[in-house]
């Protein structure tokens, strides 16, 4: 189901520059100082209405979450929840992947968040999807040492695919499931999307990853 466009969203999110960066806004200020602590940032690239941030931001209040969300319409729903729980420990990115290098500094980020991205199935649109070799650079570079990817998908084909691009790229991998909620991880917090494929009995894959690299010897 397609979301219907809110034209006033764009403003709505620009009078709101304490809890949502733009691209007109980004700057190398470190989060840190912009959260004012020295709490462990986890990012969550496409975000979406932001309810699984909501979650874990109350399950986890000494980490600082961000989100990353290009479309206004739908990142406004997140904003306005945020404005509601004055929740300190949440910000969000109105910007695109593409850019997390203008967002943040080099080891800024210690888990990084994948949840039901585009699959981008078709063969010619493989450099579209989060897990392509260009996207895992651009993470490893904003990535502090030990820093993990957690990733969750109800598509099969990207779920194979990040596996073989991750293992490509000389990550390493563990936790992988295969039907997650019929496996015994017992501190799951679901996403929107995840409450729903769940309910039509649909399989969840997830996997955990880290540059081999990023880990001391």
């Amino acid at each position: 189901m397609r979301l219907r466009h809110k034209p006033w969203a764009k403003q709505f999110i620009e009078e709101h520059p304490e809890y949502v960066m733009t691209s007109s806004s980004k700057t190398k200020t470190s989060w840190k100082e912009l959260f004012g602590n020295d709490n462990p940032i986890y990012v969550e690239v496409g975000t979406g209405k932001g309810k699984f941030l909501d979650n874990m931001s109350q399950e986890y209040p000494n980490i600082n979450f961000i989100g990353i969300e290009k479309s206004e319409s739908v990142l406004v729903m997140g904003l306005q929840r945020l404005l509601k729980d004055h929740k300190s420990n949440v910000r969000f990115i109105n910007g695109d992947v593409l850019d997390l290098l203008d967002f943040f500094q080099p080891g800024e980020v210690d888990r990084l968040f994948i949840n039901f991205t585009d699959p981008w199935p078709k063969k010619r649109h493989e450099k579209r999807r989060l897990t392509y070799k260009s996207f895992l650079s651009l993470y490893e570079q904003i990535m502090s040492d030990n820093a993990e990817i957690h990733m969750k998908t109800d598509n099969q084909g990207l779920f194979e695919y990040s596996l073989e691009s991750m293992s490509r790229y000389g990550m390493t991998l563990k936790n992988i499931s295969l039907d997650l909620h019929n496996s015994e991880k017992e501190d799951n917090i679901m996403t929107e999307y995840e409450e729903k494929f769940s309910q039509k009995g649909q399989r969840i894959f997830r996997l955990e990853s880290y540059f081999s690299s990023h880990y001391p010897s």
